[in-house]
């Protein structure tokens, strides 16, 4: 399987979450370092980020033709659906960061800080091994969206000190990864990654926290906004056109269901439990397209 650029930080993302430790709660305002661990960090950090440019390169790019390093704008790709993606990937690599700043014991505001250099560092290498394949390219596009998710994990906690937004994600199969499996998919894995027509990225806000002391709301109630687009099988308007299909935007008002404020005393629990939270689970909704207003008993 070819892995486009969202899947292989989605992947790292993912594996993160299954080995890094998710405390119920942070090390507050003071630093209380572990030696142990602040040294395992210390040197684990730069062989994993040494170890996994390596691990990239040999492979995703040997056998691709290299180039002079080069920018590729995909800025108007797939209705930016991908660019949504960046966005999602960027907050949770710097949330997963963050926590593991704080199990050495690093306070609140270094742990975020160190999470949001630590996950834009990462996420740059990417895009720099890309700008020297013939196939890819760097993408600006891309740099921004990174830095747009982790801003938007590091704004919520120098204004609120806790997070309010979690970005979510959401897939159904379509008909169109049938079209064109080698581009969109082949199998539901792949198409899980690949086809932009079935994913959806969503904003879920957290009402009890919004409006606290004001009106109460159950702490698992949130209301979250998606984004997708669906009638692609190119990744421009004008090839989608041209073939027969007319790409549209969609967008969601649903209900949401918030794990975050469930904390358990195992750590492998909490991982799975921040894992599942990434997800927006079906619930009921809105969709509103350039056709008008569509019920949903369930989006996802």
């Amino acid at each position: 399987m070819k892995m486009t650029r969202l899947t292989r930080i989605l992947c790292g993302a993912f594996l993160l979450i299954l080995i890094i430790p998710f405390p119920g709660s942070g090390s507050g305002h003071g630093d209380s370092l572990n030696k142990k661990r602040t040294t395992a960090l210390l040197v684990g950090l730069p062989v994993l980020h040494g170890s996994s440019i390596v691990l990239f390169n040999e492979l995703w790019y040997q056998n691709q033709p290299r180039e002079n390093f080069h920018f590729f704008d995909d800025g108007k790709e797939w209705n930016q659906v991908d660019k949504a993606g960046h966005l999602y990937s960027g907050f949770h690599f710097n949330a997963i960061a963050s926590r593991l700043y704080q199990w050495c014991g690093f306070n609140d505001m270094k742990s975020d800080l160190y999470g949001s250099a630590t996950s834009f560092a990462f996420m740059s290498t990417i895009e720099i091994l890309d700008g020297y394949s013939s196939e890819f390219g760097a993408s600006g596009w891309d740099v921004l969206a990174n830095a747009g998710g982790i801003g938007l994990y590091l704004g919520q906690k120098l204004v609120w000190d806790e997070i309010r937004i979690h970005p979510k994600f959401s897939f159904s199969p379509t008909g169109f990864a049938d079209t064109r499996p080698q581009v969109l998919g082949g199998n539901f894995m792949e198409q899980l990654f690949k086809d932009y027509n079935g994913q959806t990225y969503w904003l879920s806000f957290d009402l009890n926290k919004f409006f606290e002391n004001k009106f109460r709301f159950p702490k698992w109630l949130n209301i979250a906004t998606g984004y997708g687009s669906t009638n692609m099988i190119y990744a421009r308007k004008s090839e989608n056109y041209n073939a027969g299909y007319n790409s549209y935007r969609q967008y969601y008002l649903s209900l949401d269901i918030d794990l975050s404020h469930v904390h358990t005393r195992s750590a492998f629990l909490n991982s799975i439990l921040y894992f599942i939270n990434m997800i927006h689970l079906p619930s009921p909704g809105l969709e509103f397209n350039k056709n008008g207003v569509k019920v949903r008993y369930l989006t996802f």
